[in-house]
């Protein structure tokens, strides 16, 4: 029988996500008990007549029968009445080979990844059908979405012949799991490149204002870059290169958890902590943040492509 490891509720700001255990992928039963919006069956009604409904579930059993299985499905929580069962959602696939082997190699460590393919969608005109490439951390289970200029994200939008919507949907899964290749290899060379205390302080810098500044890149939290690049796992401690130093930031951006004392509006002490980010624009954006990042200060370390 499947168990998820990990099942969020609604709160005011957070998506709902279910999750396969290792070895294992969601099944559709689980995912309709769970999350129906991915499994409306026609468009909101803000729709124009323009708009061609193709439900997730028909690009589910599509991409089943290819052998991509998901493993992770997350649905964003809508303020607007009558979305929540409309709204936007995104799965994580992974090639079937993958999972077997995932499962029964017994010598991986924290940081090893697999390469996955994301679709994010919606049924209320929020999204167009968008596949992106992407990497799990083993063990830690923290979820990257790849983004380096280079590497293909495919959209496809809702409009004109359903047969051929679905028909671009199957090949812009393919199209992204080419790139794996090209996303290992990426890990493969950051993992050589040995950064200064200068580099990793910079690169922190840098990721708190992509987690932390606003639309002018302003930024008022208490919380310092050195915070971000604390390693939560024994196994990165004392790390310095590039894809290790990744990792801890990236998993201190995203799961939160961080405390710094600060002043409220009245200037009174107030211990301020970072929150984890859920919402799925939220996610996606942070992580594309990252990696870009982590390209720049490989090229600038001379290990670019």
């Amino acid at each position: 029988m499947l168990t998820t490891t990990h099942r969020g509720r609604f709160g005011r700001h957070d998506d709902l996500a279910l999750r396969a255990k290792p070895g294992e992928s969601l099944t559709l039963e689980q995912m309709r008990a769970s999350l129906p919006a991915i499994f409306a069956d026609h468009a909101h009604e803000s729709r124009s007549t323009r708009y061609v409904h193709i439900s997730t579930e028909d690009m589910l059993t599509e991409l089943v029968a290819k052998d991509f299985l998901p493993v992770e499905a997350r649905v964003s929580r809508s303020r607007v009445e009558g979305k929540q069962d409309f709204t936007k959602h995104m799965i994580r696939f992974r090639a079937k080979p993958d999972i077997a082997t995932a499962f029964y190699e017994t010598k991986r460590q924290v940081g090893d990844v697999s390469f996955e393919v994301l679709l994010r969608n919606a049924h209320d005109g929020t999204s167009s059908y968008q596949f992106m490439a992407g990497l799990l951390k083993l063990l830690c289970l923290n979820g990257l979405v790849v983004s380096d200029g280079e590497i293909e994200n495919v959209k496809v939008l809702h409009t004109g012949n359903r047969q051929r919507q679905l028909n671009q949907v199957v090949e812009g899964a393919f199209t992204v799991l080419d790139q794996g290749p090209r996303v290992i290899d990426t890990v493969r060379r950051w993992r050589g490149v040995d950064l200064t205390g200068d580099d990793r302080m910079a690169f922190a810098e840098a990721a708190r204002i992509v987690r932390f500044g606003d639309a002018e890149g302003k930024v008022e939290t208490p919380i310092q870059a050195g915070q971000l690049l604390e390693a939560r796992r024994y196994e990165e401690r004392g790390k310095t290169d590039l894809w290790s130093t990744f990792n801890v930031i990236q998993e201190n951006a995203i799961r939160g958890g961080l405390t710094a004392m600060g002043r409220d509006a009245n200037n009174r002490p107030r211990r301020s902590t970072s929150r984890e980010v859920k919402a799925i624009d939220g996610d996606v954006k942070i992580n594309k943040a990252l990696w870009l990042l982590a390209e720049r200060l490989a090229e600038h370390k001379g290990a670019a492509a």
